[in-house]
């Protein structure tokens, strides 16, 4: 807001200052050609409120039309153009008093109007509304201990789409880098956003435990990497990863780290963990009202982290059109304050899992493991795509098959245990171990 302010006051300077040569001048051109650089001054004041469309007609219209209509008109009516002496009348006087009443009831309408109004600190109004960064920031310390300033908080229209875009917005600001690493098992819309993005989407292999495997990195890569995505717990594997050994690589290797951490509240091992616990430069945090407060409809979630990439990806998310509503966007702070609800999900996601483990293994006689978080159960099924057929045709349950999400999880299936308990006993009930 300070770079802001100090351009609000410098173009409202040139602006005062061609009002005042506009009657002032003795030459009639020139007064209409300083009444171009008010006007102009009043585009430049849109553009710094974000008011981009606004600007382009003011230039369009009252510069680009109306000022040279005036122009072609005073050159083509008048016999001379030139210093005139006797442009004043015997009423100028009159003007002054009126220009002073009107300047009196115009500020006096306007203070009583936004007197108590107060502009929203280190941010534009455009961008996400204080009661949800902020709201954000309190949960991030509730939660994790973890400080952050409002300002290096922005919002998200849901994380899918967060996810997506920012391969092509990273791409903008460092186009000598073109790959993005990621999760060799994950979400497909990793490498889906390194494709939009015109990158080279490279795949990340797992260590035994779960986590990424940086050695696996290559040095040509790692040169050329505009992000690396983590993603902990892990959708679809549930496992956690090294969160400050993915951090320290980032730093070393001058590739910023951007952790996925939707179902941080559905850690089952130990307690919630953030990147940014590590510290805030060089990585962001991904979080989502979707999974940690099952308002996947609602479509708000917000990214935190260092001040330069928050700041940038604000600036540029703006002007393509993502911005959340103002509504959702109340709503998303009511749901951050709200960690007893989430408790309560969690304890329900915890009894699904559980149960819905011990169905598929009776039934199948295969070893179906709890996860280390998130609400998915991922085993080894021999065949992904042969299991889910024959869970629809005896249990009337849907599950993903592995290959979904890599050529890593071809023999494995992902169960969602997002379902109600009665429908999880009507699947036990079908395929005969209630």
């Amino acid at each position: 807001m300070v770079a802001q302010n100090i351009g609000f006051g410098i173009i409202a300077l040139v602006m005062i200052v061609g009002a005042l040569r506009v009657v002032t001048t003795k030459n009639v051109v020139h007064a209409a050609l300083w009444l171009v650089v008010v006007l102009a001054g009043a585009a430049a004041q849109y553009i710094l409120l974000a008011a981009e469309f606004v600007a382009i007609t003011q230039v369009l219209v009252y510069i680009g039309a109306v000022m040279v209509l005036f122009l072609f008109g005073t050159m083509l009516t008048r016999s001379r153009i030139g210093r005139e002496t006797d442009l004043n009348n015997t009423y100028w006087k009159l003007g002054i008093p009126v220009s002073l009443v009107l300047f009196a009831a115009m500020a006096i309408a306007l203070v009583n109007s936004f007197g108590d109004d107060k502009m929203p600190e280190g941010d534009s109004i455009v961008t996400t509304q204080q009661s949800l960064r902020a709201a954000a920031c309190a949960w991030m310390d509730r939660r994790f201990g973890v400080a952050v300033p409002p300002v290096q908080v922005g919002a998200v229209v849901g994380s899918k789409e967060f996810v997506v875009t920012t391969p092509h917005w990273l791409r903008l600001r460092s186009p000598d880098r073109d790959t993005v690493l990621y999760p060799a098992v994950a979400y497909p819309s990793y490498e889906m956003g390194a494709v939009l993005a015109g990158c080279r989407p490279v795949p990340v292999p797992p260590t035994p435990s779960g986590g990424l495997d940086l050695s696996a990195i290559s040095s040509d890569d790692a040169r050329r990497a505009v992000l690396l995505w983590s993603n902990s717990p892990s959708n679809p594997t549930g496992d956690l990863d090294d969160l400050a050994g993915v951090a320290a690589w980032g730093r070393s290797h001058g590739v910023p780290v951007f952790s996925d951490e939707c179902y941080a509240e559905f850690t089952w091992r130990g307690p919630p963990r953030t990147i940014l616990s590590e510290g805030l430069d060089g990585v962001v945090a991904l979080h989502s009202l979707s999974k940690r407060s099952n308002l996947a409809g609602l479509r708000v979630g917000f990214y935190a982290g260092d001040a330069a990439l928050v700041h940038y990806l604000r600036e540029v998310r703006k002007h393509a059109g993502l911005m959340v509503p103002g509504p959702a966007q109340a709503a998303g702070a009511v749901a951050l304050d709200d960690d007893a609800s989430v408790a309560s999900q969690a304890a329900t996601y915890r009894r699904r899992l559980a149960r819905t483990a011990e169905v598929l293994s009776r039934w199948s006689g295969l070893d179906v493991p709890l996860p280390d978080g998130g609400f998915y159960l991922w085993f080894d099924a021999g065949d992904g795509w042969a299991f889910a057929e024959r869970l629809a045709r005896e249990g009337g349950a849907r599950v993903s098959p592995g290959d979904f999400y890599g050529a890593g999880g071809a023999n494995n299936v992902r169960v969602a245990v997002v379902q109600p308990d009665d429908r999880i006993e009507a699947m036990a009930r079908r395929l005969g171990v209630a």
